[in-house]
């Protein structure tokens, strides 16, 4: 089983920024994809950003410049840092998990992101 607990939400002015962690409980084998997802009241659930064991990163469009995906796999740890925020992007942010070769996914529980003046 594998559990995963995000943390970091909050809210900030226009133009701030925030750091989101995502922290992985049980066991993880190296060959995974994690990343976060982000959901606007009304709107479907979006990708926001993945990056893979490997390090290899992919990025919404538009997020790319702002935002910078990492991760620490000692710790099992995948960090969103998030700069120039817009109100565009309050949102539910939610830590996932993908396992390659089992093909099954995990999902944390969301933390809340409010972009405000």
């Amino acid at each position: 089983q594998v559990q995963l607990a995000e943390s970091g939400g909050g809210l900030v002015q226009p133009g701030g920024s925030l750091r989101l962690s995502c922290a992985a409980s049980g066991s993880m084998y190296g060959f995974n994809t994690m990343g976060w997802y982000r959901q606007a009241p009304g709107k479907e659930r979006e990708l926001v950003a993945t990056i893979t064991s490997g390090g290899s990163t992919n990025y919404a469009d538009s997020v790319k410049g702002r935002f910078t995906i990492s991760r620490d796999n000692t710790k099992k740890t995948v960090y969103l840092q998030m700069n120039s925020l817009k109100p565009e992007d309050t949102a539910v942010y939610y830590c996932h998990l993908y396992r390659t070769y089992l093909g099954v996914n995990y999902w944390g529980q969301g933390t809340q992101v409010t972009v405000s003046s």
